[in-house]
């Protein structure tokens, strides 16, 4: 039933902090936004509301299969450890434990969000990446006509007929994925997947073990699990200390997720953390951290109080 569980909290999840999660992508890869509130502002003027839901149909449709992964490996491992260590199942796991499975589970979940992110974050910034390109294209068009010209007043560039302006080169999740992957090959669906592998396995090493030393203080004295508002608690607590440990390589993830869309920037992982600091300066790696906290704590709130109510249903039903 944990399979189960953690697919249904996932989707829950991901319906609650889409929005967000699409203005921390547009922060992290664009720097002309200087806050929160100027990329809501620029993101809802350009597009409305549907640019905060560009590419959400993938994860919504591969969510529930990556968080079912997740929350199963988890315990899994957990069971497999305390019944190698203890001889019981049921034993309480030491924090040592819950940390292993926990990283564990972040490290499994790559094989199927790689590919997943990689179109997220194509979708959600090809509208600027794409208007960044024809500002420099209409650019290079006035300088060659200038050159040409010998009079003193610079000879105007038409506007290309309405016909000829091109549209998304992406026209939806599916169709992002075949576009990558035939023009950059397998390869680049897996695109930052190394710094994917460190922002997951560190991040659900922590998540996991937040989550259960929250849910044990929070316990009130004679019960074996907290109430519906401890779970709430514990579940946002943990996800915003989670994202605190993610956002560096969520920031490095996203702009090499996003590379290659024309010439390409970074050589890899290291290349790219080197090159992002020396331009931008150690800020830089922590682009987000306030929408990822603020996004984190509603998100896995629902998260973790809907994983648990599918538990304990299943568990009364099952009696």
């Amino acid at each position: 039933m944990d399979f189960v569980a953690g697919a249904i909290g996932g989707v829950c999840g991901v319906a609650v902090g889409y929005p967000l999660d699409t203005v921390k992508v547009k922060i992290q890869t664009e720097p002309k936004y200087t806050g929160i509130w100027h990329c809501v502002r620029d993101t809802y003027l350009r597009e409305r509301v549907r640019g905060f839901y560009r590419g959400l149909l993938l994860p919504i449709s591969t969510v529930s299969l990556v968080s079912s992964l997740s929350f199963g490996t988890y315990h899994q491992c957990l069971t497999r450890i305390c019944r190698f260590r203890y001889g019981s199942a049921d034993a309480k796991p030491a924090r040592t434990d819950i940390t292993l499975s926990g990283f564990a589970s972040g490290l499994v979940r790559v094989f199927l969000t790689s590919p997943t992110e990689v179109a997220k974050v194509r979708l959600q910034t090809q509208k600027q990446t794409q208007k960044q390109t024809q500002t420099q294209t209409q650019l290079q068009q006035r300088r060659r006509s200038s050159a040409s010209w010998p009079s003193a007043v610079p000879p105007v560039c038409p506007a290309p007929p309405a016909s000829q302006v091109p549209g998304p080169k992406y026209r939806g999740p599916l169709h992002c994925l075949a576009t990558v992957a035939r023009e950059e090959g397998l390869r680049g669906l897996y695109k930052g997947s190394s710094a994917l592998l460190l922002r997951e396995g560190h991040s659900f090493a922590t998540y996991f073990l937040s989550y259960s030393i929250l849910s044990e203080w929070l316990t009130p004295a004679g019960h074996s699990q907290p109430d519906v508002s401890g779970v709430l608690l514990a579940g946002g607590c943990a996800g915003v200390l989670a994202w605190a440990v993610a956002t560096p390589m969520d920031v490095i993830k996203t702009r090499l997720q996003v590379d290659g869309q024309g010439q390409q920037r970074y050589r890899g992982l290291l290349h790219c953390v080197v090159t992002s600091v020396r331009e931008e300066g150690p800020r830089v790696l922590f682009k987000g951290l306030t929408l990822n906290c603020c996004r984190a704590f509603p998100v896995n709130m629902v998260v973790f109080v809907s994983y648990e109510a599918a538990l304990r249903l299943s568990r009364g039903l099952l009696k």
